[in-house]
């Protein structure tokens, strides 16, 4: 069951103009990887440009850990508050929607019109919290699959993209629909969370379940651990970035005029910069989203038992490119390289590119004119 679509409209030169959402609501039961089972769900999601007659041009962006299916376009002419990707996709641009259909969906256990932790539980009337299964990034992808079959009727995708958590998907549709996929284009991500990932996340997760409004998971919407959330989302932020970025932008520049009132007020910009990040993530994200999702990041691992990255490899068949960049700490280029290593030993179509943004992790998001040139010449060849 799917909600009519609409059409974007007020587009200025170069941009998708103004967009709505819309939600696909898959009736039956959906059994997770963990062997839960939720009784149906919703994705929300947007979508950008025409499905051709041949319906062989669509093109699925997955979004990372806090983004969600608003990656292009403005969704009100008040705020024209754009998409996290809109440099990327719009008319004319590397994701050109004269020439592909995109769609983006919010995932599966996120907080932004998707099914998750903050949505009604149909058993008990209320928000599941904490009885909401857990889900993988393998369960991500099966329900973008319901969505794009069932509801848009879609035989097939000439590419799927997307960075970080979601260049974790983008794999995962490579092996899970080899056939269903013509290309794939991961970026600035891995095969599996290191250590030292996992740690930063759970410093995270400890931040919000160790702050007292956390209330066990059972807190009313609006009445979170919002001091917990934005400490995890500052410590997450801080390793999206880089030093020489960090220092670029802020240095030791201190705030202006009377701002620093105390000892421990916000004295430099790049603390004032952290505390709004944390700020207006309580105000857009869901703190047990956060506990849910960062854990399917800590447990997705294509190596397996076995150890082999190429026993789950074996199984893709779409043509592939990985971007890697340089400043990246969170999953350095070497986690991104040896993605196209296990898939080249296997015989694969693997390209690796790798740029040497000074961003960090983010660099994928950030205005970068070489990468629009890899994508769209890899999406044209």
């Amino acid at each position: 069951m799917i909600d009519p679509p609409t059409e974007s409209t007020e587009a200025q030169p170069g941009e998708v103009g103004l967009v709505q959402w819309k939600d696909f609501h898959w009736e039956n039961d959906f059994v997770c990887e963990s062997g839960d089972t939720i009784k149906g769900f919703t994705l929300r999601y947007e979508t950008y440009g025409r499905l051709n007659p041949e319906k062989d041009n669509a093109v699925l962006v997955c979004h990372a850990l806090s983004g969600d299916h608003h990656c292009a376009g403005i969704h009100s002419l008040k705020d024209r508050k754009q998409g996290w990707w809109n440099n990327l996709i719009g008319p004319g641009k590397a994701l050109d929607t004269n020439k592909y259909f995109v769609i983006c969906s919010n995932c599966l256990g996120g907080c932004q019109g998707s099914t998750g932790p903050k949505s009604l539980n149909p058993a008990t009337g209320r928000s599941y919290n904490l009885d909401f299964p857990l889900v993988s990034i393998r369960d991500m992808v099966q329900a973008q699959y319901r969505l794009l079959t069932r509801g848009l009727g879609l035989p097939g995708l000439y590419a799927v993209i997307g960075g970080s958590m979601g260049g974790m998907q983008v794999l995962q549709w490579g092996i899970e629909y080899p056939d269903f996929v013509q290309k794939l284009v991961p970026m600035a991500t891995t095969a599996r969370q290191n250590a030292q990932a996992i740690a930063f996340n759970e410093v995270g997760r400890l931040a919000i379940i160790q702050d007292p409004a956390w209330q066990e998971g059972d807190y009313e919407e609006g009445r979170g651990p919002n001091v917990g959330l934005a400490v995890a989302r500052m410590m997450a932020h801080i390793t999206y970035l880089s030093d020489a970025g960090l220092e670029k932008k802020f240095g030791r520049g201190r705030v202006e005029g009377d701002a620093a009132r105390s000892q421990f007020d916000a004295e430099f910009q790049v603390e004032s910069y952290l505390r709004y990040q944390g700020q207006s993530f309580i105000n857009r994200f869901d703190a047990n989203s956060y506990l849910y999702l960062t854990k399917a990041l800590d447990r997705f691992d294509l190596y397996g038992e076995s150890g082999r990255l190429e026993d789950q490899l074996e199984r893709v068949r779409s043509r592939t490119l990985v971007v890697g960049f340089q400043s990246d700490w969170l999953f350095p280029p070497g986690q991104n390289r040896s993605i196209v290593h296990a898939l080249l030993r296997c015989g694969k179509d693997a390209t690796y590119a790798e740029l040497g943004l000074t961003l960090g992790h983010d660099s994928f998001l950030v205005h970068a004119p070489d990468l629009y040139t890899i994508v769209r010449n890899f999406l044209a060849s």
